[in-house]
């Protein structure tokens, strides 16, 4: 049995120490990232997944703007600091993929095959879900790491307004990532027998 695709799972972990110690081209992470969304299935094949790539102060610019509205969010300063320095470790990173939904193909999906109506938007966030993952394995392929990070909604505005994202797009996800410079701790599995079922008789 190949287990290569198995290694690779259990390689990629969420990274928080991010840094910018990088030897993949702009070019050829811009690639990487446009194969990984491009080849990730979607439901009928609606391609409803989109992505924005951020570099250098483009990058630095979305998590100044996730801080900046988080203070409006935390109870007092001294969890403010907390959250600064939380988000300072994302923006440590070498670049960061916003992932979004694109709406006008879910509602399009929704019209023009009625009988499914309701399941493409469910559908349209296992696509976001699987092109998430494929852009983390093929990360961590190239030996980078990552983290998937959630600030949407409350930043979907402020970021639409500064990066000109189409007011049909969706913002789903946020995934900073760069050079490993310190490892993730070790994973905690639940026992099989409270997760997998096998059925042969």
């Amino acid at each position: 049995m190949e287990d290569k695709f198995l290694e690779l799972q259990k390689k990629r972990r969420t990274i928080y120490a991010l840094g910018k110690n990088v030897e993949l081209t702009n070019d050829e992470i811009e690639n990487l990232v446009k194969s990984a969304v491009k080849e990730a299935p979607t439901a009928f094949n609606n391609q409803s997944t989109r992505a924005v790539i951020l570099f250098n102060e483009k990058h630095d610019k979305f998590w100044d703007i996730v801080v900046e509205r988080l203070h409006q969010e935390v109870p007092d300063e001294d969890a403010y600091a907390k959250t600064v320095a939380k988000i300072n470790a994302f923006k440590a990173a070498y670049g960061t993929v916003l992932f979004y939904t694109d709406m006008a193909i879910v509602k399009s999906f929704e019209e023009n095959v009625p009988f499914y109506a309701e399941k493409f938007y469910d559908w349209s966030e296992q696509g976001m879900g699987i092109a998430n993952y494929s852009l983390w394995l093929a990360l961590t392929d190239n030996n980078l790491g990552a983290s998937l990070q959630h600030y949407n909604p409350i930043i979907d505005e402020l970021v639409a307004k500064e990066f000109d994202i189409p007011s049909n797009w969706r913002l789903r996800s946020q995934m900073p990532f760069g050079s490993i410079e310190s490892p993730a701790g070790e994973k905690d599995y639940i026992e099989d027998n409270e997760r997998f079922r096998v059925l042969d008789k």
